[in-house]
């Protein structure tokens, strides 16, 4: 997979990863199926992603999955990025990961420490004027998923 970067009038930079990044290696291991997270749709489509949770309880907590882009207009693509509310206070974005592929690209995002409760954002991204459309959030909390099946 091909890595791209797309930076535009100081609001963000998207980065493609072709596998796991160097921190995320440290990460827990995805044991919880959230499902999909789908943004809404417009009209050329929506972006959809398959989501996958580590323990709450892990020191790095990670987000997973395969991202979609279900958009038919060339250029429009798939995006997912997660907001990390931390145990400790405060909280933290993970580097947005984007996918213009409508047969899936992988993506993981990792903590900087323990959470309680992750957003997990997924939005249709035009490249072309760099901007997000049809957002969705997911919010999930330690407490929704304490006693899911492993």
């Amino acid at each position: 997979m091909k890595k791209r970067t797309v930076i535009g009038a100081g609001l963000f930079a998207l980065v493609l990863a072709g596998g796991s990044a160097g921190t995320a290696n440290a990460a827990a291991a995805p044991v919880h199926h959230w499902g999909p997270v789908q943004s809404t749709a417009g009209h050329g489509g929506y972006a959809k992603a398959d989501v996958w949770l580590s323990d709450f309880d892990s020191e790095r907590f990670t987000v997973s999955g395969t991202l979609y882009d279900r958009d038919r207009h060339s250029g429009h693509c798939g995006y997912v990025r997660a907001r990390f509310h931390y145990v400790s206070g405060g909280t933290g974005w993970a580097q947005g990961r984007y996918t213009c592929s409508s047969r899936g690209g992988t993506f993981r995002l990792s903590s900087d420490g323990e959470v309680d409760r992750v957003d997990v954002r997924v939005c249709v991204l035009n490249r072309k004027r760099n901007t997000l459309h049809n957002c969705h959030t997911d919010v999930i909390k330690a407490s929704t998923v304490a006693n899911w099946p492993q």
